[in-house]
């Protein structure tokens, strides 16, 4: 009990200051993205500030959590973390949840619960040797650095989703090790943790993911970056702890099944409902971001191309009634 406790107070920090982050991250000057220069601006803001507090605070209970119970089992109930952001959100946007939202939080819950019944982690398996430990962070790695290429690449929409999701990679491998670091704080002391690689493993995942997931939110609404970060982190956690931790799951055919249908309603779920409207990110916003006009600004264009102090002289008179809106002919034609 103490675990899912533990769990989902961590969530519920984590969510709260995701929220907080994204509305000061959405105000850093453009330029910044990935660059430390980002992370200086940030601390300037005391909105952020706030929102890394829980953030921090969700880490330590995250990191109490994995200390009592599998990473396997933590990890799932960590993804409700999106279910208080859109709580918060809510109160910020003054929206309702809603059918599609309620639809989001019972595939959430239903998925978890599903992936905790049928696979039933276990710890207690022998941990991997060094070399696997090494060839999946490599693997996370490698595959973080390819998102991160392939994301500068994109528009931002799609940047701020690929970096997010870059990012959850390099959260669930820092739970993981997280696990190995407590682990080895209770069974052979602080010494042997500060002469082992994996605890500034955790702080290096950390500040290179803090510095992703700041730039996702800087480059788009939340509902463009949190589901992908949401659903990417434990899905990872749960491989690394397979991978070298030695957690295990049901392996049967039938538990097989019925943990992928539980990690797809994950998926989905997160998805739901951080596209929902109720998660921040106005549409004006949006349209800004694709190179749309929002309205405001077209009225002033419209109201700007009928000024009668910038019409065209007497040859083309009337220009403003004719079908084309007033455009009037091209720069220098008169």
């Amino acid at each position: 009990m103490a675990v899912f406790l533990l769990a989902l107070g961590a969530a519920c920090f984590l969510g709260l200051g995701f929220v907080l982050q994204q509305h000061a991250a959405q105000r850093a000057p453009r330029a910044d993205m990935l660059h430390w220069r980002l992370l200086l601006d940030l601390l300037r803001m005391p909105e952020w500030l706030l929102g890394t507090g829980f953030m921090v605070g969700g880490l330590l209970l995250s990191a109490l959590a994995l200390n009592q119970g599998e990473v396997s089992l933590v990890e799932p109930l960590l993804a409700t973390n999106l279910i208080f952001a859109m709580a918060l959100s809510r109160v910020l946007t003054r929206q309702t949840l809603g059918r599609s939202g309620w639809a989001g939080v019972l595939l959430l819950a239903v998925g978890v619960t599903t992936f905790i019944v049928a696979g039933r982690p276990t710890g207690g398996g022998p941990p991997a040797g060094e070399l696997r430990h090494w060839l999946v962070v490599g693997t996370v790695v490698g595959l973080t650095l390819l998102l991160v290429s392939l994301a500068r690449r994109m528009p931002l929409f799609e940047e701020a989703t690929l970096l997010a999701l870059a990012a959850g990679l390099l959260y669930g491998l820092q739970d993981a090790l997280t696990r190995t670091t407590t682990q080895r704080l209770d069974h052979q002391g602080l010494e042997a943790v500060l002469r082992s690689w994996q605890p500034y493993a955790v702080v290096a995942a950390g500040v290179v993911g803090l510095l992703l997931v700041q730039s996702a939110f800087e480059a788009a609404p939340l509902r463009m970056s949190l589901p992908a970060l949401t659903a990417a982190q434990p899905i990872t956690g749960i491989a690394c702890a397979v991978g070298f931790l030695g957690d295990r799951l049901r392996v049967t055919p039938g538990a097989l099944a019925w943990e992928a249908v539980g990690l797809l309603a994950i998926v989905i779920g997160v998805v739901v409902i951080g596209r929902h409207p109720a998660m921040p990110g106005s549409v004006a916003e949006e349209l800004e971001s694709i190179g749309e006009v929002p309205g405001d600004q077209a009225d002033e264009a419209d109201e700007a191309e009928t000024d009668p102090g910038d019409a065209p002289d007497s040859d083309t008179e009337g220009i403003d009634d004719s079908p084309d809106g007033g455009t009037g002919p091209p720069t220098g034609v008169r």
